[in-house]
């Protein structure tokens, strides 16, 4: 059997999960008793009146009155939902089926596991962006002993923490945000060789100046965070300055 792409894609918000259905049953049984009223009303200004009995059908049976109001009410019901959802969602997406898939999606995801992941680096970034596939309930504690590249001039310059793995981070998780997240990774060229923009990443750059703004490198990750629409959170180990010590100093062996 053949069924329209159109209706095929309507039919999808029924899909269990969603959490549309309850409501829908709810507005069905609002509208319910709200003609009951109007009826009741009707009938007590005017009970032998023939108006009443012209608006209730009352001149077919009973069977029959049921079932034209039940069929013409579920088809204005159904309709104006599909007029309102797409007058409502077409600044969001082009077309019914791409949004019910898009709810499906998150509404699962909004389910998925609850996940810590404490790091750092390029590793992180790529578990999380692979995790975001399956869960929102994603919180990444990442470390701040980064002191090489762009996040070292930073922190040396401005005593900021290193923000190159948050942005790692904040970008990995972003919600489908293609442009921003170019923009946020953009790394100035190295032309000169000289101090200023020469390596930088304009993320490193954007969280440095939040932290700036709003005094806190907390509360610039959380802004950050939203400005990319981050699926989950990301926040510090630490707020304090940490730097990572190496022992190279040769131990003796014992020899048998």
């Amino acid at each position: 059997m053949h069924i329209p792409t159109r209706l095929r894609s309507n039919l999808k918000w029924l899909l269990p999960g969603l959490g549309v259905k309850r409501w829908l049953l709810m507005m069905a049984v609002g509208i319910a008793l709200v003609g009951l009223g109007v009826g009741t009303i009707l009938w007590q200004v005017h009970p032998l009146s023939p108006i009443p009995r012209a608006l209730s059908l009352g001149f077919f049976p009973p069977w029959a009155r049921a079932l034209v109001f039940g069929l013409t009410g579920s088809g204005l019901v159904i309709v104006g939902l599909a007029k309102m959802n797409r007058t409502l969602l077409s600044p969001f997406a082009q077309g019914s089926g791409q949004v019910v898939e898009a709810l499906y999606r998150h509404r699962q995801r909004e389910r998925g596991p609850k996940v810590v992941a404490i790091g750092g680096g390029h590793g992180l970034s790529t578990l999380l962006r692979g995790l975001k596939a399956y869960t929102t309930n994603i919180t990444a504690i990442v470390t701040v002993a980064d002191d090489g590249g762009s996040s070292g001039r930073l922190r040396r310059a401005l005593g900021v923490l290193p923000p190159g793995d948050f942005r790692n981070c904040i970008a990995a998780l972003a919600d489908d945000e293609a442009l921003t997240t170019q923009l946020f990774q953009y790394r100035f060229p190295t032309a000169t060789g000289e101090a200023g923009l020469d390596g930088h990443s304009f993320g490193n750059l954007f969280i440095t100046a939040m932290a700036e703004v709003t005094g806190s490198f907390e509360r610039a990750i959380l802004e950050s965070s939203r400005v990319l629409a981050v699926q989950g959170q990301v926040i510090p180990s630490t707020l304090r300055s940490v730097t990572l010590v190496g022992d190279l100093r040769a131990e003796p062996v014992g020899v048998n």
